[in-house]
């Protein structure tokens, strides 16, 4: 069984019950489905494409105004240019990349916004996505030993995670995998760890590593080469726009990812709990396993809507403009049923995300109450 510390243990009846609203829930969406939300990805990519290239415009231009014309344009349009083009990607990343990857505007039938074609502006490439984040993390949320998100590999953020004298350096090891994120993210689905286990044989890393090399070659190149000299002698200037304004994208997505599944309320599960998992219980394990984030209609923007994190793994396949009106329902539903809904602000949230990272860089344990609720099945 599925439980939380904070929440009502539920009976089979009453979960099949909270199962049958969440499912209600979803079939009353999806007939609703149609020109406004077909409207409203396609305006999400026009302000991709021309945030992206005013943002690159401004950084060449300001370069070339600081050296031929009127030098004190240089700094306000370098600024300009890497926060337009910072949003353009984060924009892209959030809000239009990993909702169509979801396959979330399948039904448009527009190549544009096809789940299995899109590739995304960022190191790794949309097919290892769809592995780890689509299959494995929607599949197994949570789940110590299949979830992979569970720390990345590097990371200790529950106590139920051994802890390594590693961890130590986890503080430092955070911060720089914020900055570096998207390479993160470029390099989870080769198991390079399994690698230099020995656990993976050298033939299987190089098929692996084929398109990986190819799409980050893609992504040096497009960000750190070709716009760099379209600036001419100005190069260095457009080649650190390009650079800080990856790592204001990267920085960011980190937050947002990290805020929506580890903060203090969140919970993890055994294997144990696949074992006749009901569909009520699949909803809890999403339910608990991931937490909200309140902060009004931009914040759901730049975030890609993952603000509504509970929602979005609750109806991954639904357009995640969705998620604002869905939450209401959702809330009232896990009141209803007594179940914790893990909301909060932005600074809330990633204060405890920060905690969790500082204190499980050092040995801890489960807590007493947390070990009596896995007795039961957790």
């Amino acid at each position: 069984m599925i439980y939380s510390p904070k929440s009502r243990v539920l009976t089979p009846a009453q979960t099949d019950a909270f199962a049958r609203e969440l499912d209600a829930l979803r079939a009353q969406t999806l007939p609703t489905l149609g020109a406004n939300d077909a409207r409203y990805i396609r305006r999400v990519y026009a302000a991709v494409r021309y945030s992206g290239l005013l943002g690159r415009l401004l950084l060449v231009l300001g370069a070339l105004a600081a050296g031929l014309w009127w030098p004190s344009l240089f700094w306000p349009s370098w600024i300009a240019g890497v926060a337009l083009l910072a949003f353009s990607k984060i924009l892209e990343n959030m809000e239009l990349a990993h909702n169509v990857i979801h396959g979330q505007y399948d039904w448009m039938r527009d190549p544009r916004f096809e789940g299995q074609r899109y590739e995304w502006d960022i190191a790794g490439t949309a097919e290892n996505w769809r592995v780890t984040h689509n299959f494995r993390h929607h599949t197994y949320t949570n789940i110590r030993g299949m979830d992979e998100d569970l720390g990345y590999g590097l990371l200790r953020i529950f106590p139920e995670q051994r802890w390594k004298p590693f961890y130590l350096l986890q503080p430092l090891v955070s911060v720089v995998f914020a900055v570096l994120f998207e390479w993160g993210i470029a390099a989870q689905n080769l198991h390079l760890g399994r690698w230099f286990k020995g656990r993976m044989s050298s033939a299987d890393l190089r098929r692996a590593l084929g398109p990986a090399v190819r799409k980050m070659g893609r992504q040096l190149l497009r960000d750190y080469v070709v716009m760099p000299l379209l600036a001419g002698p100005f190069f260095l200037s457009v080649l650190l726009g390009a650079v800080f304004a990856n790592v204001i994208r990267n920085v960011w997505t980190w937050v947002v990812i990290f805020c929506g599944h580890f903060t203090s309320d969140v919970v993890t599960f055994s294997k144990s709990v696949l074992k006749d998992e009901t569909r009520g219980q699949w909803y809890l394990r999403q339910l608990h396993g991931s937490s909200n984030l309140r902060g009004g209609r931009l914040l759901d923007l730049m975030t890609g809507n993952l603000s509504h994190q509970i929602e979005h793994h609750m109806y991954p396949e639904l357009p995640a403009n969705r998620y604002a009106a869905l939450g209401e329902h959702v809330r009232r539903i896990c009141a209803a049923y007594g179940q914790h809904y893990n909301t909060g602000s932005l600074p809330r949230q990633f204060a405890q995300v920060v905690w969790r990272l500082l204190r499980h860089a050092f040995p801890s344990r489960t807590t007493r109450e947390f070990v009596e609720f896995s007795s039961n099945g957790l």
